[in-house]
């Protein structure tokens, strides 16, 4: 899955344009590096999101096209 597609599906981000002009920014790290949002997801990557005050980092656990609200935190694990 695209990078841009998880981090709304995720809910990380609240829309998948936001997320797609946040990569090309440079404000989202995968793995320690500038991510562009066609990046292929896998579990087990550290995604960073770096969005002003909104600095957070997670753990990519699961990868599903489709998440409800309820079971959109499932997907990932917070680290910092």
């Amino acid at each position: 899955m695209r990078l841009d597609k998880y981090l709304k599906v995720s809910r990380l981000i609240k829309r998948r344009q936001i997320a797609n002009d946040a990569c090309d920014a440079g404000r989202i790290l995968v793995s320690g590096k500038n991510a562009r949002a066609s990046y292929a997801v896998k579990i087990g990557d550290e995604i960073e999101i770096n969005l002003g005050k909104f600095q957070q980092k997670v753990r990519v656990l699961d990868v599903k096209e489709h998440a409800m609200k309820s079971d959109a935190s499932d997907l990932y694990e917070v680290i910092a």
